[in-house]
């Protein structure tokens, strides 16, 4: 008993003099060297003394704002900024205390997040390579392009703190930061001409229901109890959320992209309904309005079994999800999978593609080709079916390869291998026959975890065909 009075003897030593001593805080996804969004209002906060009066003054408009810590000694203000520009500095101020951030800029800010396929870095992972990356590490350095990464922290419980620091683009940063987050931001800082800051909150192997709110995965219990057993802490029911994704709701952002599925493939047709209520919530916690969400739909892989249908379902259930989440796009990497390689190489492609969703929709450049073609329809004559397509103004190409993947069936539902034709003159159809189909009645293309095909369809610009199916 005296040993316990002792310990909490020193505690209250320990307490007390930290007290007398408080300093000024901010928190962690605030510092030197970020970027904060443009044109807005923005949001500083941080930790001091219960009651502890604050001055805070803002270096692009010189702005004085004045604050007091409450009663747990949480503060924040919010802001206004202006059009990009910087560097400016931030000055936090109490008595003889004061914080400088320094070297900040104003300009647009993205998170990105998901699993491997978001969080590998430039330098790729071991015997797994970035195409390209060695070119881009050559000319890396940019002082308008701005890193975080949040540190990997699965946590039970909502927290207000994370890991990280925010990093000037060069070769050293680069090489360390998601491949597929720097070349969006590459892009996108070339294309709009100011400042941007690209935050990676990203996990390998996890599933959606760990970056998901305990009161939102609430709507799902079953997902919900199994979630909350699984045998990896960062698997389990919103605890990414919790460590990764809760430190940084204050921080305003302009939009999210979103790079995840493998984990969720065997529960594919739970996972439109997953990812919805993960964007609203997200929406609502960031409290920005509608950003826009653009998400990467997973590439073929074969998962053990190149002709199973189960990782295909995932990529079709990840295709319906774009048309119940509004502000959303969806970029298809079909054609970037390997047999092999769950991570796909060509990270500069996926970066260019979601980048050109951004500069489309959310900044309005004209003449960007950024939707893939998807199905329409289709016509049944005799044996021959006629497909017809979404966004392919300028018809539908194989770049002269031969598409192997069609596949028809009849009344008895078994699917057998068609041959694809072009129709003459008509350029947004194409013609599928199967000589073992005499009446066909569905069809499906690149329906396999990783579909065995010389070729597949694109745009005329070089978009990819998701993969689809007419039967259930």
């Amino acid at each position: 008993m005296k040993k316990i009075k002792s310990i909490v003897l020193i505690l209250s030593i320990i307490l007390t003099v930290f007290s007398a001593n408080a300093t000024i805080t901010v928190a962690s996804i605030l510092g030197n060297n970020m970027v904060m969004q443009r044109n807005s209002e923005v949001k500083i906060w941080g930790k001091a003394e219960a009651n502890k009066k604050l001055k805070i003054t803002t270096g692009w408009n010189k702005a004085v704002v004045a604050v007091t810590a409450d009663t747990n000694g949480d503060w924040l203000v919010k802001v206004k900024t202006t059009d990009a520009g910087g560097p400016y500095v931030i000055s936090i101020e109490s008595g003889k205390e004061k914080i400088k951030l320094e070297n900040i800029l104003l300009g647009e800010v993205w998170l990105c997040s998901g699993q491997s396929n978001m969080e590998m870095p430039m330098l790729g992972f071991g015997y797994q390579p970035v195409i390209g990356s060695g070119d881009a590490l050559l000319n890396a350095d940019n002082q308008n392009l701005r890193l975080f990464t949040v540190k990997k922290a699965p946590m039970a419980t909502p927290q207000n703190l994370c890991n990280g620091k925010w990093d000037v683009a060069n070769a050293a940063t680069v090489g360390k930061f998601s491949a597929v987050g720097y070349y969006y931001a590459r892009l996108l800082q070339q294309k709009l001409k100011v400042p941007v800051g690209i935050i990676c909150s990203s996990v390998g192997g996890t599933p959606i229901e760990a970056w998901m709110s305990g009161k939102t995965l609430a709507d799902f219990p079953e997902l919900f109890e199994k979630s909350k057993k699984a045998s990896a802490e960062q698997s389990r029911a919103s605890h990414l959320f919790n460590g990764m994704i809760h430190p940084l709701v204050n921080y305003t952002i302009k939009g999210v992209l979103w790079y995840q599925g493998e984990a969720n493939r065997k529960d594919y047709m739970y996972y439109p309904d997953l990812l919805e209520a993960m964007v609203s919530s997200w929406r609502s916690d960031f409290g920005v309005g509608e950003f826009p969400f653009y998400y990467v739909q997973i590439a073929p892989y074969s998962y053990g079994d190149s002709n199973a249908l189960v990782s295909a379902s995932m990529r079709d259930a990840q295709l319906k999800a774009m048309a119940s989440i509004p502000n959303s796009g969806m970029v298809c990497t079909l054609d970037l999978g390997s047999e092999s390689w769950i991570h796909p190489a060509e990270k500069e492609t996926v970066g260019k593609r979601l980048a050109s969703w951004a500069l489309s929709e959310t900044y309005g450049f004209k003449g960007i080709p950024y939707k893939s073609p998807t199905y329409k329809s289709m016509e049944v004559k005799d044996n021959v079916v006629t497909i017809s397509f979404n966004d392919a103004p300028f018809g539908i190409t194989s770049f002269d390869k031969n598409v192997d993947c069609f596949e028809l069936a009849g009344a008895d539902r078994i699917f057998y291998p068609a041959t694809m034709t072009k129709m003459n003159n008509e350029f947004r159809k194409i013609q599928v026959v199967s000589d073992k189909v005499a009446s066909p009645v569905a069809l499906r293309y690149a329906f396999k975890n990783f579909p065995k095909t010389e070729g597949y369809l694109f745009s005329s610009t070089g978009l990819p065909v998701p993969s689809f199916r007419t039967d259930d």
